[in-house]
C-alpha cells in the first residue's frame, strides 16, 4: 500500500490547513470532505483506490487539524481556501472529488477555477441550490415552508444545532455514534476501531453553526431557494461532471441531486449505488471506487 502522510501547510491568508497526501501515479485528485467530518473520512479511498492515482484529501478550516482563525460566511469561502491550497503545492490541474458539504465546495470552486478542474464528482452532494434549514413546529416536524433565515435562528434550531452543539461541548461520543448510525451508516457501520477515530475528528470541528448557515444561502443555480437568488455561476462549470448518489441516503435526497442535474443543463453524469447511504465508502466502496475511476481515468 501507498504511503500516506498527514502534513499542513500556511495559506496567505493565514490559515494553517491540514491535508492527507497518498502517493501515486501523475493523475493528480482533490478529495473535499463534509460537514461533521474530516480528510481522515477518506482513509478507505486513500487505502484501496488505484496507485495509478496520487491523492490529496484536505481538511477544511474550522475542521480536523486545520485552524480557524477567521470565521467563514460562505462556501466561497471554503473554496478560496482550496485554491490558496492547491497554489501552495504547485497544483496545476487536478480532479476534484466532494462529498456532501464538500460537493458545493468543489462547485464552486469549479465554477470560479474552471481551467484547473479536469473532471468533478459531486458524491452525495449538496445541492445546486443549498442545503435548507427550516423552522419545527411543536411536534419537531420541520415546516417546509419557512426556512430558517439568520445565524441567530439556526443557532436555536431544536433539530439539529442545539443537540449538536451540546453534544460536541460534553465530548459525547454516545450521542454522535448513535446520529451517525441513524443518518450516515445506516447500511453499514465502520468497524469499531476506524469508528473511535472517525468520532475523534467529529469532535475537533469548530465551524458547525457557519457551516450550516452557509448551507443554508449556497445558491449557484439560476431559481430562487426561498432564502436566496440564485447566482447563475453553475453555467461557469465546465469539467466533465459526475453525480453520484446512494440509494439510501438519508442526509441528501435524491431530488437534490435531480437539480444538481437539472442545473447543470445536461453536462452532468447521475449515477445511483445499490445498497449505499451517505457513507458510501463504509457501504460499497468496490462499486464506488468502479464508477470513480472509470469516470477520472
Amino acid at each position: 500500500m501507498k504511503r500516506i502522510e498527514l502534513k499542513s501547510v500556511v495559506l496567505p491568508n493565514g490559515e494553517t490547513i491540514g491535508y492527507r497526501e497518498r502517493e501515486g501515479g501523475e493523475k493528480h485528485v482533490l478529495l473535499v470532505h463534509g460537514n461533521m467530518v474530516s480528510s481522515k473520512h477518506w482513509d478507505l479511498m486513500f487505502e484501496q483506490m488505484d496507485e495509478t492515482y496520487k491523492l490529496y484529501a484536505i481538511d477544511l478550516r474550522g475542521q480536523g487539524i486545520s485552524s480557524y482563525t477567521r470565521p467563514i460566511h460562505s462556501l466561497k469561502d471554503f473554496s478560496e481556501d482550496v485554491k490558496q491550497f492547491v497554489d501552495m503545492l504547485g497544483l496545476k490541474t487536478f480532479s476534484l472529488v466532494g462529498w456532501s458539504m464538500g460537493g458545493g465546495v468543489c462547485m464552486q470552486f469549479a465554477a470560479d477555477y474552471p481551467d484547473q478542474v479536469e473532471k468533478l464528482v459531486l458524491l452525495a452532494s449538496v445541492s445546486t441550490r443549498g442545503y435548507p434549514f427550516y423552522k419545527v413546529d411543536e411536534r419537531g416536524q420541520p415546516i417546509l415552508t419557512e426556512r430558517l433565515r439568520t445565524k441567530e435562528e439556526i443557532a436555536r434550531d431544536p433539530l439539529r444545532s442545539v443537540p449538536i452543539t451540546d453534544a460536541y461541548r460534553r465530548k459525547d461520543k454516545h450521542f454522535l455514534r448513535q446520529l451517525f448510525n441513524a443518518t450516515m451508516y445506516v447500511h453499514n457501520q465502520p468497524s469499531p476501531e476506524r469508528y473511535e477515530v472517525y468520532l475523534d475528528e467529529v469532535l475537533m470541528q469548530r465551524n458547525l453553526l457557519d457551516v450550516y448557515h452557509a448551507l443554508n444561502h449556497f445558491n449557484i443555480s439560476h431559481f430562487d431557494n426561498g432564502l436566496t437568488k440564485g447566482t447563475g455561476e453553475v453555467d461557469r462549470i465546465v469539467a466533465p461532471t459526475l453525480v453520484v448518489w446512494g440509494e439510501h441516503d438519508q442526509v441528501v435526497t435524491k431530488s437534490m441531486q435531480e437539480e444538481i442535474v437539472h442545473d447543470f443543463g445536461g453536462r452532468a453524469k447521475f449515477t445511483i449505488l445499490s445498497n449505499a447511504g451517505h457513507s458510501p465508502f463504509t457501504d460499497n466502496l468496490e462499486e464506488l471506487l468502479q464508477e470513480l475511476q472509470s469516470f477520472l481515468s
